[in-house]
């Protein structure tokens, strides 16, 4: 007979599953047979994991956190003391010079179709009946069709055109156009949306219920003048509008709660969370953004070697009292563990360059550079940690809304009023939280512009004003270092317009898209290079 195996790949990466899907009493098998498995509604997590798991690429190591931050104008990542490089890769990043083989375009793309993959092997299983669920047949096919539809939208936004896969075949698959992916996200999601979840709960924690569909559909539409060439800010604010309406989310207290080692479901800004466990399914964003002496000041035992630091234009457009700058940034003096007078290192709010070397004179100290801090240290972990990723915050979902109000020219006050409302939590003087409108609409407060050797502006490039730069400064401020900066910068007009530290802009805008992996290319005939590259 036939014989299903179930193995569950990254069990913890549905930690709920703790709960409501494994029992410790249980028997343990490690295979079942089609007739004797007949799966209840606490195994669907254990099933649906093979679709869900590779999200944890996003916060590893030349994931999609580098792929959104390192070309944008917030993450630096020079040569630093030990000659930590990776054959370049961050300064190509930086410059926009990336090439078919760049790791992170490559990595994002690989993982994708792995995800999209896994979904299609289940749902042929579910729709053949190879996989019996029963009553629970209508659900689980509208969970695996939206967690596809989630990394098509990733794709959407990373590569465009990009092929469009939708069944479990060893067929070589033809490339699908931008507004074909853009148009199937939207019509798989809207179809399957009523059999999707409305629960906001545990058993709900770290999947696709009806609420991260709606932020996948928002993303989208805000994003679609960029994606289709047409506006779709009507759209994004009914969805955003759904999520608002439903009373099940609500702002944190204290901005760094989203950012805890313990986070979980009891969360309510969480929309969406990729789920971590440092010791089954960890994340390594971390040992790139702190150097290896960092464990004298953290008490650490794990290593530490990187480089990535913040953009001195970034934090220097700040507004006075806003705490998410301290909650997100490591900032001057690091003094030891176990002796408070013992300095270690200082950030300092400088960097000399992306190669960090003029001439023969050295500028690597390990001062240069505010280090990102957002997610809380774990001095415990052997290495890998398990913070849970907010990949949808419901501060996201009150920010759509804000900016489709401008941008549609509507209630321009309450859109002020949202902003505020979001700001309250980083200022202890309220009268410093409050914006207008006229602010949100103002240009930005970064200066763009390379920077010399002292930090001083250069090339200044284009000084346009950036529309709604404002709102755009609320975008870089609350969502640093949150894997969303690249997209932002494409969508307000920066990203193939200015320049910052090292990077001058290439106009032609090419690099709004990432280059089809050579690999792919070589392999499949059927597609075609993304314009502006080989």
């Amino acid at each position: 007979m036939k014989k299903l195996r179930i193995y569950i790949l990254f069990f913890i990466i549905l930690p709920f599953s703790i709960n409501s899907c494994f029992n410790l009493d249980e028997d343990v098998f490690s295979e079942v047979t089609e007739s004797s498995f007949i799966p209840t509604e606490k195994d669907m997590a254990a099933l649906l994991a093979s679709a869900y798991s590779p999200l944890t690429y996003i916060m590893n190591w030349q994931g999609y956190f580098d792929l959104q931050e390192e070309p944008g104008d917030v993450i630096i990542t020079p040569t630093r003391p030990n000659g930590w490089d990776d054959g370049g890769t961050y300064r190509r990043m930086h410059q926009h010079q990336w090439t078919s083989e760049q790791w992170q375009p490559y990595n994002t793309y690989q993982t994708a179709y792995r995800g999209i993959n896994n979904a299609n092997r289940v749902l042929d299983q579910v729709k053949s009946d190879a996989l019996p669920v029963g009553d629970l047949g209508d659900a689980t096919i509208a969970e695996l069709r939206a967690i596809r539809a989630l990394w098509y939208s990733i794709l959407l936004d990373t590569h465009g055109n990009v092929p469009l896969v939708t069944a479990f075949t060893d067929e070589i698959p033809t490339q699908a156009s931008r507004k074909e992916i853009f148009d199937f996200v939207v019509n798989e999601l809207t179809e399957v949306m009523p059999n999707l979840s409305d629960k906001n709960s545990v058993e709900t924690y770290g999947r696709m219920n009806q609420w991260a569909a709606h932020m996948v559909l928002a993303r989208i539409y805000l994003n679609a003048e960029v994606y289709v060439g047409t506006p779709h800010y009507d759209k994004a604010l009914e969805s955003v509008n759904k999520i608002i309406n439903s009373g099940l989310f609500e702002l944190s207290t204290d901005y760094s709660d989203n950012f805890k080692m313990d986070v979980d479901y009891n969360n309510k800004e969480f929309i969406f969370a990729v789920p971590y466990d440092k010791i089954y399914a960890g994340n390594a964003q971390h040992a790139k953004w702190y150097p290896p002496i960092a464990r004298q000041h953290f008490g650490s035992t794990f290593q530490t070697w990187g480089g990535s630091c913040a953009n001195p234009q970034f934090i220097n457009s700040y507004q006075e009292g806003d705490q998410r700058l301290e909650k997100t940034w490591l900032m001057g003096p690091q003094y030891h563990y176990s002796d408070p007078t013992q300095l270690v290192w200082t950030c300092e709010n400088y960097l000399p360059s992306l190669t960090c070397f003029k001439g023969t004179e050295n500028h690597t100290s390990i001062d240069y550079g505010y280090r990102v801090a957002k997610w809380e240290f774990d001095n415990t972990a052997v290495f890998d940690w398990g913070h849970d990723f907010p990949y949808f915050r419901y501060a996201e979902a009150l920010m759509i809304k804000a900016e489709c109000l401008l941008r549609l020219g509507q209630n321009e006050d309450e859109a002020a009023l949202i902003v505020t409302e979001i700001r309250s939590r980083v200022f202890d003087d309220a009268n410093q939280a409050v914006v207008t409108a006229d602010e949100l609409k103002a240009d930005t407060k970064i200066k763009y512009g390379t920077l010399d050797w002292d930090n001083n502006l250069e090339n200044l490039g284009d000084q346009t004003p950036v529309e709604f730069g404002g709102l755009y400064d609320e975008w870089g401020w609350e969502f640093a270092c949150e894997a969303q900066r690249r997209t932002h910068m494409i969508r307000f007009g920066t990203f193939s317009t200015k320049n910052w530290f090292n990077h001058e802009a290439i106009p032609d805008g090419h690099t709004a898209l990432f280059p089809i992996p050579y690999n792919e290319l070589e392999s499949n005939s059927n597609l075609k290079q993304n314009p502006g590259y080989k």
